[in-house]
């Protein structure tokens, strides 16, 4: 039968096949050629009358990220709170490029809209080419349209520690009773009240909640090649090519078409720094190393 990995807790695997809900194990296989099947993956399952069942094979993989580790992703929905925690920029951006390097469609959400002004999250953002759309927890402001976008499409759900999203996706669906967490004072920010990743079936489609993570966690992160990381920041394929010399990083030549863009206020200066650190961390690292 051919199944959705839905859920992963401690080795067993819940699949959606055939209508049914099975409870599966890997193949020895899978680790003797170092592949993990991952949530979201589409599997083939052998069926067995006693103990688990088998997770024999997986389907070609669409796309699929190591945090949060999930598979054939169509959007990712980045959560970001206006206030309590702060927003932290380069998390953001580390997110919006690790989805648009694997062709999966970034959609900002931004929460707690209540609490603190937003415009200039939402004036960079809109500004850089990605959606955003404004809610509310306490008002229900935003839900909606949140909910119209996930029919027929598997979808995540990340951002920092307390940013909201397991309230979100409570008033997506009320039945998914997920657990919410108050925020510490003395940390400013919340404590993880999700345990691992799991899809639910949510408006005609499939949602991820996802461990929430710090603000300084972020080495888990797909690092993406330096040659590939002017392509993970949309609003530099208008200038990508234009720059006086070949091979140029965007970062400190002489004759470069995004510093002109940027010096020219068509560029945000917040998104530039987030290139910058990232380009930093990647430029002496080897393909093997990746």
């Amino acid at each position: 039968m051919e199944g959705l990995i839905t859920k992963l807790v401690a080795g067993v695997y819940t699949v959606e096949a055939g209508g049914c809900i099975l409870e599966c194990k890997a193949k020895g296989t899978f680790r003797k050629l170092g592949i993990s099947p991952l949530v979201g993956d589409l599997a083939q399952v052998s069926l067995r009358e006693t103990g688990y069942h088998s997770i024999d094979s997986l389907l070609p993989r669409r796309n699929s990220l190591c945090r949060p580790p999930l598979a054939n992703l169509d959007q990712l929905f980045i959560v970001v709170s206006a206030a309590e925690p702060a927003p932290n920029f380069q998390v953001i951006d580390r997110m919006t490029a690790a989805a648009d390097d694997q062709e999966i469609t970034p959609v900002l959400v931004i929460t707690k809209t209540d609490l603190a002004p937003y415009e200039e999250i939402v004036r960079i953002y809109t500004h850089a080419g990605f959606d955003v759309v404004i809610t509310s927890a306490a008002s229900g402001k935003g839900v909606m349209e949140v909910k119209k976008r996930l029919a027929g499409k598997i979808s995540a759900f990340a951002g920092n520690t307390g940013v909201g999203k397991s309230t979100l996706l409570n008033r997506l669906d009320p039945v998914l009773a997920l657990q919410t967490g108050e925020i510490s004072p003395k940390l400013g920010r919340g404590r993880h009240t999700t345990r691992h990743v799991e899809l639910y079936a949510c408006a005609g489609g499939h949602l991820a909640d996802t461990p929430g993570f710090s603000s300084f966690d972020t080495a888990g992160w797909e690092k993406i090649r330096k040659e590939n990381l002017q392509f993970a920041f949309r609003e530099l394929a208008p200038y990508i090519g234009k720059c006086q010399f070949t091979g140029c990083s965007h970062t400190k030549e002489k004759g470069c078409a995004v510093l002109k863009a940027l010096e020219k206020g068509e560029l945000e200066e917040e998104r530039m720094q987030s290139y910058r650190a990232m380009y930093e961390e990647v430029k002496h690292i080897k393909d093997w190393q990746l």
